[in-house]
């Protein structure tokens, strides 16, 4: 996808490149490729890696992630129309539209935009886990995190003498993704979550990537906002069909 922005012209990885990167950089603890299918076992890590992708017999996906314990659960890219029109028929609500995001690393990564530092870490600080767990980012995720074997580091923003910012970030080839980005609620609009986009895009520049890019969920307009006002554009979205009987799937 390519964007014009003045007299400059931005390539962004396409939506398919950047869901192959969040595979890549948020990984599910077991794949396995079946029958045109892409079955992911979270194990307690969410959504993102438990959801099915792909297409073949949708009994046959909802057989295998019972199997795990797992409710049935689709992640339907957009323009995923034929799955997304079956699910449906069969009762599968949607949930969690979320919207994909690219920016050109070296743009990112100076914006100066706020006052304040961030840290790069290649271990986990024990601050960040408590960002997180206040956040609602439990132990599943944690796990996902300790199993990424790409280039990944650990991210902190401190404004004055505060700690009060959260991210993890992968890179895979020339793409980087952020997740988990987290800022504590007494402490947001302080510029703690463009710090933590800016350590993102010095780490993606320095283990070779030129886009830095992320997934937040279409009804977080406070962090799209920020995005935009950072230059990231939109390249893409997805959502999830879940089974009807949900968790008792």
């Amino acid at each position: 996808m390519t964007q014009n922005h003045g007299n400059a012209e931005t390539a962004h990885p396409t939506q398919a490149r950047v869901m192959a990167a969040l595979d890549a950089t948020w990984p599910a603890a077991e794949t396995v490729r079946r029958d045109g299918w892409v079955l992911r076992r979270g194990a307690g890590g969410g959504k993102r890696v438990s959801a099915a992708t792909g297409a073949g017999d949708i009994t046959a996906a909802e057989q295998a992630m019972r199997a795990w314990g797992q409710a049935p659960l689709f992640q339907l890219p957009q323009g995923d129309d034929a799955l997304d029109a079956a699910l449906a028929d069969r009762g599968y609500a949607t949930i969690d539209p979320t919207v994909l995001y690219a920016g050109p690393a070296a743009a990112l990564a100076g914006t100066g935009a706020h006052m304040g530092l961030a840290y790069i870490a290649q271990c986990r600080p024990a601050l960040l886990d408590e960002i997180w767990r206040e956040g609602g980012i439990g132990p599943g995720r944690l796990a996902i995190m300790d199993r990424v074997s790409c280039p990944h580091a650990w991210l902190m923003s401190r404004v004055g003498d505060k700690g009060c910012g959260a991210a993890f970030a992968g890179v895979d080839d020339d793409v980087a993704m952020v997740h988990a980005i987290e800022v504590l609620p007494t402490l947001r609009r302080n510029g703690a979550g463009a710090l933590l986009v800016e350590a993102a895009a010095r780490f993606a520049l320095a283990n070779g990537a030129t886009s830095l890019t992320l997934a937040v969920t279409e009804a977080n307009a406070p962090a799209r906002a920020l995005y935009e006002r950072l230059g990231m554009a939109q390249v893409g979205r997805y959502h999830y069909r879940v089974h009807p009987e949900g968790d008792r799937a």
